[in-house]
């Protein structure tokens, strides 16, 4: 429970050399300040973690004292919820000036001003802080460094409790693909090779707008927020990104890629597979061969201490070993093979993507890295091919928290 009691009066309680870490914003939106404090809210929250000496780890024992400032509707929530934390709000901490009517600006104003009180000079800061906290901290006399790395690492190491939720999430994910591949794989075909939506009548056209309707229904029904599925079908897949438009048809690969967010604890899911409705085209069979391999090789190669530069460079080598390129595609490529642009997976947790990068460069992985493993290869005139599992990372390898299967039919 959070102390939240009494309005305190700081000034003079710590010596010039005192340190302060801060994170502050909105928590839906900076998950950097949701992680710290858990709790909901849609108006800025400030973590300031009290320290002498900061160091590399925030929230932990010895000598660490946690402030939290908010709105005053949300304090006796906030009492509630909050663990280990003396919980204020924005008026506890008015500079003599008073605070704004603009309530960031006056949330900015009542963190200056309670490091002032405690007689804080240096402040390491979380890389998401808002540029007004820090103007306002420097108006203060506060130094303010950036700390690229506290919040993030603290992030990368999922919990057990954190590891469940990924696994909700990504199997709600799973459900939803499974329910759109089906649509699309068991479809009946019109004479023009263009897919029936049954549910609209004998001749109505199933298309990537229509299956990505359903999905977010689908998503809403269990919890869930959808910023928007990908289903993309035919040549329209050769651009990795393109959400997908119009008339689905039999023969064409179809990618569905889906990344919702569990709306009550801000996890997401992320998952993708193909499906070909009829007979599947063999430039179509051989790019799925080398994606499936592909993403073997890479899961292969993850466990704590590697790197995500060789995970990628697993997944590259079998990319390339089956005649395929790396890099952008350009209309030139409709006569070769085609290849693979971006890189092999992400980080994913609170937000759907963060880090660490499995990409060239990539850093070494720890235990508890969520991350996405989803090479792809797109070939111009023909479409996309992308398969994406979410996992693990353990000391010796990884835990695969997708079950559904790799294959293009699913009729």
């Amino acid at each position: 429970m959070g102390t939240g009691g009494g309005r305190r009066d700081y000034a003079g309680c710590m010596s010039d050399e005192s340190v302060a870490f801060v994170r502050a914003g909105v928590p839906t939106a900076l998950k950097a300040v949701y992680h710290a404090v858990r709790f909901a809210a849609h108006d800025p929250v400030i973590v300031i973690d009290f320290s002498r000496g900061w160091g590399a780890s925030a929230g932990g024992a010895g000598g660490h004292e946690r402030v939290v400032i908010l709105r005053d509707v949300e304090l006796e929530r906030a009492r509630r919820e909050i663990r280990n934390a003396a919980v204020h709000v924005y008026a506890d901490f008015a500079p003599a000036v008073g605070l704004s009517a603009d309530r960031e600006i006056a949330s900015a104003q009542s963190a200056a001003e309670c490091l002032r009180r405690r007689g804080v000079r240096r402040v390491r800061a979380d890389r998401s802080l808002p540029l007004v906290y820090a103007h306002e901290m420097r108006a203060a006399g506060v130094e303010v460094e950036c700390d690229a790395w506290t919040s993030i690492m603290a992030r990368r190491a999922k919990s057990a409790e954190e590891v469940a939720l990924l696994r909700r999430a990504q199997g709600v994910t799973e459900e939803a693909i499974r329910m759109a591949c089906e649509t699309i794989g068991r479809a009946k075909v019109r004479a023009d090779g263009v897919l029936i939506d049954a549910q609209r009548g004998s001749e109505a056209a199933l298309t990537s707008e229509r299956v990505k309707s359903m999905i977010d229904v689908f998503l809403m029904e269990r919890g869930f927020t959808n910023p928007g599925s990908i289903v993309a079908g035919g040549p329209i897949g050769a651009d990795c990104h393109h959400g997908g438009a119009g008339e689905l048809r039999t023969g064409e690969a179809v990618i569905v890629d889906v990344f919702p967010c569990d709306s009550k604890t801000f996890y997401n899911g992320d998952c993708t597979r193909m499906v070909v409705n009829g007979p599947v085209p063999e430039s179509v069979a051989a790019m799925h061969a080398a994606v499936v391999e592909a993403k073997a090789a890479a899961i292969s190669a993850i466990h704590a201490g590697a790197t995500g530069d060789a995970v990628h460079a697993a997944a590259v080598g079998v990319i390339t070993r089956r005649g395929y390129r790396m890099g952008f595609a350009a209309v030139s490529d409709a006569a070769g093979k085609g290849g693979m642009p971006h890189g092999t997976g992400h980080g994913i947790g609170l937000d759907l993507k963060e880090p660490p990068l499995l990409d060239k460069g990539g850093p070494e992985l720890i235990v508890g890295d969520a991350v996405t493993v989803e090479p792809g290869v797109y070939k111009v005139g023909l479409g996309g091919m992308r398969i994406e599992d979410m996992v693990i990372v353990t000391l010796e390898g990884c835990e695969n928290l997708n079950r559904l299967p790799e294959g293009l039919t699913w009729a």
